[in-house]
């Protein structure tokens, strides 16, 4: 198969990055690639806005040309929006702004091709939606609602502008259909919309808007009322679009898959099963897919196994469950429940490492020395027997000396006290490379016996987390090296270096506290653009951009270690993060700058991740002796469809937990907390509830005393009058005024006389 890179960059180099059916026919046919396989390929790459038809059979590279750009459409509440480009164009700062008019063509989270009307002298372009590449909504959750012009649904997501209205006779699902599901005792057996009015459903769109037009669709699903318990976790699933229901033919292949390993099974694998492996996981956790081993070496060294779940002896390519498994990406964890990525039959049965039963594993076994340096590695397929579940916590304990736990361990303890040994070696080994380490606090939803949240604190992170992380990260730079080095095509996970408006945002910020990253002037480059104007003319315009910058991981892992302990740790480590680029997949290694890794991958967590798998997969056919199961078309494919459900998964998880704090705080009106001040806008200033993790907004007009405004060159909000400043990282008391359902936010006001200031310095 012909890989589309190399049919894009044929065209790039032609004339104005154009070419036409019949040359790339006549071209590319002399090196024997045929027409179907370049029409094919075409296909492809006007599928995801690569190239564009501005007539039959002609083609051109849209990321070639600067009239256009490729990216996700987000929607405003307001009515206009703007394109976030991927990839980015040279020349102009920040997203494109969609108008009005322009936003209404397509809806919140469509992919679409934009062609950039014109660009004014900050860089700042306008554009106009050319085509919609892919469609981010088929289905879409919310309230319906009856009203004299029609039954609509108002979709849940704000963002979403366009009601969707429901012709008569597709306000109610059929009965009996197979595909509804309805949650507690809200079924709906009439076709009569007054019971449906207020009740949240989800409505399959049957034909998509034009301009402000409404979408039509039709009622495929009744959730029940907005303060149902458990809906909210419905809602945020369906408004995610995650796959939550696995099809008949998955769990039946799922049941066959699903039986304990025989001997016939056991052929060809190396035998870990007298040796004491164990896992360690959460006290939640259901699915173990790693599990570790480590030795003292009769010269010194240390031998580390990694046990991974072998996946991949059970998911077959192409199967059902493949399938569905590479539609998922990955596991979504919610606070209360988790979406798996496989049947449970797999994921928590016959895959997962449960103790006293035979496993199979793919394994990686390095030889480490006293500095953590790789003296040698090895990968297996095997069969490990682990000898124990452990947790987090009680590892931790037993570590600790806690009596209790060493007596119920006592076999085991010399093992655990030889993985901390190497796990800080490895952790010194890695902040010795430049390695960032960011040990921000984790959320923990508490929940009572009826499943009502009770309060958000600290997640525990210990020394046995530490454990695992450090093994894991070797065992997935080991795989990750390996395959590189063979040359063969494989899945990345990359971290690119931050852009350099980023940092010099957080430089500014953190001048304010007397830190910085120490990179210096942000250098400025010119550059010549063309700039369409109203009338249709084009000028050519110069505009000075920042070029990308020599930072290091070792210069925020020198802040980060700076700043711990300190008052202001929490807010900068938050803003270095932010600071920072989103990982991704890839089939291009480019490195991860995190992890101060030239060459990373996933490896470890098959059962939850599906590019684990793909990497499985690739290492398998190695260690058999076949060639390369994938191509490099669909190593991208596979890397660019996870790394958006990854994202996914995120948004979601993050979003409920968002919602089920709000939801904690409604009957918290008029109670007073102590804060951290995280943002400054111009319209006030972003707090953090200091126990809770929660976050709110206290608007500038809410502060008593004075009339506050905001300084941009500061980023403080200052007293007109008094000079009394709000800056961030200040700590202050506030009130709880208002909680906002609709817009899902928190409204804060400062209790004057007991604000008080953070004691970090200052400039």
């Amino acid at each position: 198969m012909i890989d589309d890179a190399a049919i894009l960059n044929h065209i790039s180099r032609l004339p104005h990055a154009r070419a036409t059916f019949k040359q790339l026919v006549r071209e590319l046919g002399s090196k024997g690639i045929g027409k179907e396989e370049i029409d094919a390929a075409l296909d492809r790459l006007e599928a995801r806005g690569e190239i564009l038809q501005p007539r039959a059979g002609n083609f051109v590279v849209t990321r070639r040309n600067r009239e256009f750009a490729v990216g996700r459409m987000v929607a405003h509440r307001d009515g206009f929006g703007f394109v976030v480009m991927d990839p980015p164009i040279e020349g102009i700062a920040g997203d494109l702004f969609l108008p009005p008019g322009e936003a209404g063509k397509a809806m919140h989270g469509d992919r679409v091709l934009a062609r950039i009307q014109r660009i004014g002298r900050e860089g700042r372009a306008e554009a106009e939606i050319v085509r919609i590449l892919k469609r981010a909504h088929v289905e879409v959750v919310g309230e319906f609602r009856i009203r004299r012009n029609g039954n609509f649904v108002v979709p849940h997501d704000d963002r979403i502008r366009q009601w969707i209205l429901i012709p008569p006779g597709m306000e109610t699902p059929p009965a009996g259909d197979e595909g509804v599901h309805r949650v507690g005792a809200r079924a709906v057996e009439t076709h009569n919309p007054q019971e449906l009015n207020g009740l949240i459903v989800v409505a399959h769109i049957v034909d998509y808007p034009d301009d402000e037009d409404w979408a039509i669709g039709r009622v495929v699903e009744v959730l029940g009322h907005a303060d149902d318990f458990g809906i909210d976790v419905e809602i945020m699933i369906r408004k995610h679009h995650i796959p939550h229901r696995f099809p008949e033919d998955v769990l039946r292949e799922a049941r066959e898959a699903a039986q304990e390993p025989g001997e016939d099974a056991l052929q060809g694998r190396r035998d870990f099963r007298a040796m004491e492996v164990v896992t360690i996981d959460g006290e939640t956790a259901r699915d173990f897919d790693d599990a570790v081993w480590v030795d003292r070496l009769p010269g010194g060294n240390y031998a580390l196994h990694v046990h991974i779940a072998d996946v991949g002896h059970y998911v077959r390519p192409g199967s059902a469950i493949d399938r569905e498994a590479r539609m998922r990406g990955t596991s979504v964890y919610f606070p209360d429940r988790a979406v798996p990525m496989l049947p449970a039959e797999l994921s928590t049965d016959v895959c997962s490492l449960k103790p006293g039963v035979d496993r199979l594993v793919v394994s990686a076994l390095a030889e480490l020395d006293h500095n953590g340096e790789l003296v040698s590695q090895e990968f297996t397929r095997g069969v490990i027997r682990s000898v124990e579940r452990m947790t987090y916590t009680n590892v931790h304990l037993a570590l600790d000396g806690d009596a209790a736990m060493c007596e119920r361990y006592r076999t085991l303890l010399p093992r655990f006290q030889l993985m901390r040994e190497l796990a800080l070696i490895l952790n010194r080994k890695r902040v010795r490379r430049g390695s960032i380490d960011f040990d921000l606090p984790e959320p923990l939803i508490e929940f009572d016996e009826f499943g009502e949240m009770t309060g958000v604190t600290r997640a525990p992170r210990n020394i046995a987390h530490r454990l695992i992380e450090e093994f894991m990260l070797v065992a997935n730079e080991a795989v990750a090296s390996h395959l590189e080095n063979l040359d063969w095509p494989s899945i990345y996970r990359v971290h690119e270096k931050p852009d350099a408006k980023r940092v010099a945002d957080f430089e500014q910020i953190a001048a304010h506290f007397g830190y910085s990253l120490g990179v210096g002037a942000i250098p400025v480059s010119r550059h010549r653009i063309v700039e369409r104007r109203r009338d249709g003319r084009k000028v050519n315009r110069d505009v000075i951009l920042e070029k990308e910058i020599n930072v290091t991981s070792r210069q925020y892992q020198k802040l980060v270690a700076k700043i711990e302990g300190k008052p202001e740790e929490r807010i900068l480590s938050y803003l270095m993060l932010r600071s920072l680029k989103q990982a991704r997949y890839s089939e291009r290694n480019s490195g991860h700058f995190a992890l101060a890794a030239d060459t990373y991958t996933h490896f470890t967590s098959p059962i939850r991740r599906y590019p684990d798998l793909i990497v499985h997969r690739v290492l398998c056919a190695r260690l058999a002796g076949k060639e390369s199961p994938f191509s490099e078309n669909e190593l991208r494919e596979v890397a660019d469809d996870t790394s958006f459900t990854e994202r996914r998964a995120a948004e979601a998880e993050r979003e409920l937990v968002e919602w089920k704090k709000l939801r904690f705080m409604i009957d918290k009106v008029g109670e007073e907390f102590d804060a951290l001040i995280i943002q400054t806008v111009k319209f006030g200033f972003f707090v953090e509830l200091e126990n809770l993790f929660v976050e709110g907004l206290v608007p500038l007009d809410s502060i008593e005393g004075d009339r506050y405004l905001y300084q941009e060159t500061t980023r403080k909000v200052v007293g007109a009058r008094s000079k009394h400043a709000f800056s961030i990282g200040d700590r202050v008391r506030v009130c709880l005024d208002r909680v906002d359902a609709v817009e899902k936010k928190l409204q804060f006001s400062v209790v004057m006389n007991t604000s008080r200031r953070m004691g970090g310095k200052r400039r």
